[in-house]
């Protein structure tokens, strides 16, 4: 079996990227983990490549900033609704007020411990 040609490499790349943009847009994050596994493996046989086309490798970097620019809001949302949930769970516990002397106070929560939900 051959070793495939730079511009192979290049093009499967570019479908790797695709496929994980639409992982990215449609909110798929169990797939990130294959195309992460088949990205890797793909730019490593490109690093040993010495002759690699230059306009090929621009398209491809644009592809591979934006695919980036995409990781990164999806873990600030999901560090957002982590947080929230925390927020959530401190809240049922209970509830931290301040007087006017600057005193802080809990109150236990009570009740059935269901979020009420307001549109």
């Amino acid at each position: 079996m051959s070793e495939p040609k730079p511009q192979q490499l290049i093009d499967e790349l570019d479908q790797i990227l695709d496929r994980e943009r639409k992982a990215l847009m449609s909110g798929d994050l169990g797939k990130l983990e294959d195309l992460l596994a088949r990205k890797e493996k793909v730019i490593g046989k490109l690093n040993s490549v010495s002759e690699l086309e230059r306009e090929s490798l621009e398209q491809v970097q644009a592809k591979v900033s934006r695919n980036q620019q995409l990781l990164d809001s999806a873990m600030d949302g999901i560090r957002a609704v982590a947080a929230r949930m925390a927020e959530t769970r401190r809240i049922r516990k209970g509830l931290d007020v301040y007087d006017q002397a600057g005193k802080r106070a809990r109150y236990d929560a009570r009740g059935s411990g269901k979020l009420e939900k307001r549109a």
